[in-house]
């Protein structure tokens, strides 16, 4: 095949570059910056798209980020491209000061905390909520009983809180970067239409230069 990768990689290298990308999260982060600045819209509507990706960061939707910042982006009329690479806010190196600064907020806005001892960890309400989803589904299937405790208890506990505490956070991180891509964008793309214009004329002066050229040796 055509487009089939020439060094195919182990399940063990996929893994790793969705952590840590080859090249660092560096050169990743100015790929993305780049292929956004030269999205063909508006600046405005290209920053509505970075907002609503960095805000759909802040949201508790793991696995679903895209099709969340897609949803916003649609809503805001906002780039639905930009608002995908915006979600690029959100990896391995930002979710947990994310997570966590989410979580803080949601326990204060609702006048709760999180108590690790009363059930489980933070990761053992995550594993049995996991585990909880997973038996009911076979138990749709099967003649099991379904069991919802650890669903309950992650939901009340970490799903609510995050996805109360990531609106703030998430409104003023999104509104800082659409500030900051803003002028950016514009300027990007006044300087490649600059860039465009000069080369056609060069080119046009090349094509006058050759036809003159062409009328002296007639």
């Amino acid at each position: 095949m055509v487009f089939k990768r020439r060094d195919r990689r182990s399940l063990l290298q996929i893994l790793t570059e969705l952590v840590y990308p080859r090249g660092g999260w560096g050169r990743a982060f100015l790929y993305v910056q780049h292929r956004v600045r030269r999205l063909p819209d508006t600046p405005e509507r290209i920053a509505r798209g970075i907002w609503a990706g960095v805000f759909t960061t802040f949201t508790p939707f793991y696995g679903l980020h895209f099709v969340v910042a897609f949803l916003i982006a649609r809503m805001i009329r906002g780039n639905i491209l930009a608002a995908l690479s915006g979600t690029f806010f959100g990896n391995p190196l930002t979710y947990v000061p994310i997570g966590i600064i989410s979580l803080k907020t949601g326990y204060f806005f609702l006048g709760t905390k999180f108590d690790e001892g009363r059930h489980r960890s933070f990761f053992g309400k995550f594993a049995d909520a996991s585990r909880d989803l997973k038996d009911n589904i076979v138990a749709l299937f099967t003649h099991g009983q379904p069991n919802w405790e650890g669903l309950r208890v992650f939901y009340h506990e970490i799903f609510f809180p995050y996805l109360i505490g990531g609106l703030l956070p998430g409104i003023v991180a999104g509104t800082i970067a659409y500030f900051l891509s803003v002028p950016v964008i514009r300027a990007y793309q006044h300087r490649r239409r600059a860039k465009i214009k000069a080369k056609f004329e060069a080119i046009k002066k090349k094509a006058q230069a050759e036809a003159d050229l062409g009328a002296k040796a007639d």
